[in-house]
């Protein structure tokens, strides 16, 4: 077997430079190549300039895309940046549903070399890389295996910085690739104008809307008809609830029944990432 290494950038492969920790080139190439069972194949495939995840978005998902479809037989490993890793997990994840692929994300909160958590994540995406029996988009990180569909990052510091919220099955998607499109998360706070929201409609072809726990949102008549207006201009709105777990209930409260009637999607337990990707990939 061979084992497909992507390597992106990301805080695992950074050193120390008069600058302060950057990415740098053949950290993490030699560390795999070191913790590699002895026989054991690797194709290596490095980015160039290796990237801080902060500037990980579509292009990026097509080329991992890409990438995973050029080398079929091989399971993949994916260093990355922990800053965008739910994105990139909640892409991978829905644009290969349906194909039995083993991708395994990998990333640290310390760089390889520093005592932190970088050799032992390598060494568990390694071990899972070869596992016959795993299939789907993975993370490594802090001893654990989490599904990358609905990953959170709910720490910022901790070797142990990510969770996941289960996501339903997706369908094959419309499509497998990120055209584009200008699509962005939007959070209804208190007191929200709604102009603000509607002059941010105008710039979007659709949003992810972060409502309030179960599924309500204010009662502003003028932001009711903002988001009524935007539905019927074409624009998809897919709303997930500002709570990690439990997700959207429609008809639980009064207060949410106006957001229902507008024609916005309900993202019913979607992470704000995953729902994000939803809108990109289906129609």
């Amino acid at each position: 077997m061979t084992i497909l290494l992507l390597h992106s950038g990301g805080t695992i492969a950074m050193a120390q430079t008069p600058a302060g920790l950057a990415p740098q080139a053949g950290i993490v190439e030699a560390a795999i190549k070191a913790a590699l069972p002895e026989g054991q194949d690797l194709r290596t495939v490095v980015f160039d300039p290796l990237l801080d995840s902060a500037d990980v978005g579509p292009a990026e998902w097509n080329r991992f895309l890409d990438l995973i479809d050029s080398h079929p037989d091989m399971p993949v490993i994916l260093t990355h940046g922990t800053d965008t890793m739910a994105y990139t997990g909640a892409a991978l994840s829905q644009a290969l549903a349906g194909h039995s692929r083993r991708v395994i994300l990998c990333g640290s909160m310390v760089p390889l070399g520093f005592g932190g958590d970088a050799e032992g994540n390598l060494a568990q995406a390694i071990h899972a890389a070869l596992d016959p029996t795993l299939t789907g988009v993975m993370l490594a990180l802090a001893g654990k295996l989490l599904a990358a569909d609905g990953l959170v990052k709910h720490d910022s510091h901790a070797h142990d910085a990510f969770r996941t919220v289960g996501q339903q099955i997706p369908h094959p998607p419309t499509r497998r690739r990120f055209e584009t499109r200008r699509l962005a998360v939007l959070t209804l706070s208190p007191g929200v104008p709604a102009a603000m929201v509607e002059a941010a409609l105008n710039e979007l072809d659709g949003a992810v809307l972060r409502i309030f726990g179960a599924g309500t949102m204010m009662s502003d008549p003028a932001l009711i008809d903002v988001l009524s207006r935007a539905v019927g201009a074409g624009k998809r709105l897919r709303a997930v609830s500002q709570c990690e777990t439990g997700g959207l209930v429609i008809g639980a409260y009064a207060a949410g029944a106006a957001i229902w009637t507008c024609g916005v999607e309900n993202g019913g337990a979607e992470t704000p990432e995953a729902a994000l990707i939803r809108l990109w990939l289906t129609d």
